[in-house]
């Protein structure tokens, strides 16, 4: 018995109404947080860091880059553990959390891409080169939108759900590769900026900006996320009490019965 209301908490979570009604009290929160600490970020990289001595300006894509990088990865990490959760434990939510982490993990992975490029342009003198990072960080996108792509190929959603769960947990392979490509193989990117075993080769006052937008980006993340399982909750979900309930009370002067 104590077994069993020890994972009561886990079973709990994986309630859509649970989720939705939680979220909704974080959101206003999320937002003001978000906001908040992107406009510091962008304002204080942008017009306050000092110039790189080599790059000059062209270095301060480095705070849209970076961060977009960084949650294209840790996305795709969360994207694969609810897929893992929904084959394990049949939990509609975690099937809801995966298809709505896609289409914004795809989306971050376009901007580091793009930014990339962009930035690649004055510092290599090229836009695109098929180097290891570059190719494997393309790949991560490919398989995002495969995993979206799976959503709507078969009829059952439960099929879907499936297909989809097992390719974001065989893509998984691809994150060490693109984090150690640029150790692995020769490459035109630089080694990493920031490791967990040393100190960043940034001055600090390059770095702090930019730990600021990474930090920044886990709460658009967040709050991207959050807004997309919510409205996937509604659509899947459109037919249970509790949902018509909701749309009753939206409606002006109604009521719910």
């Amino acid at each position: 018995m104590a077994s069993g209301r020890n994972w009561n908490w886990f079973h709990r979570m994986g309630s859509p109404r649970w989720f939705y009604e939680t979220t909704g009290r974080w959101l206003p929160w999320l937002w003001v947080l978000t906001l908040g600490l992107m406009l510091t970020g962008l304002v204080w990289g942008l017009a306050f860091a000092p110039q790189d001595a080599k790059q000059g300006n062209s270095f301060r894509i480095i705070y849209l880059h970076v961060p977009a990088s960084f949650l294209a990865l840790a996305g795709y990490y969360l994207m694969a553990i609810a897929g893992a959760i929904g084959l394990i434990w049949k939990m509609k939510l975690s099937y809801m959390v995966m298809k709505s982490a896609a289409p914004i993990g795809a989306a971050l992975t376009f901007i580091a891409l793009f930014t990339g490029a962009v930035w690649g342009k004055p510092t290599w003198g090229t836009y695109w080169v098929w180097d290891a990072r570059i190719t494997s960080m393309l790949i991560l996108l490919f398989l995002y939108l495969g995993v979206l792509a799976l959503q709507y190929a078969f009829h059952s959603q439960e099929t879907g759900n499936k297909a989809s769960a097992i390719l974001a947990l065989v893509g998984t392979v691809n994150i060490p590769i693109i984090y150690k490509s640029v150790d692995w193989w020769y490459t035109l990117h630089q080694p990493a900026t920031i490791k967990f075993t040393s100190a960043p080769s940034m001055h600090p006052d390059m770095f702090q900006p930019l730990l600021v937008m990474i930090v920044a980006m886990y709460s658009f993340y967040a709050l991207a996320l959050i807004l997309h399982t919510r409205v996937e909750i509604l659509r899947r979900e459109r037919k249970a009490s509790w949902v018509r309930e909701l749309a009753l009370q939206a409606e002006p002067g109604g009521v719910a019965q």
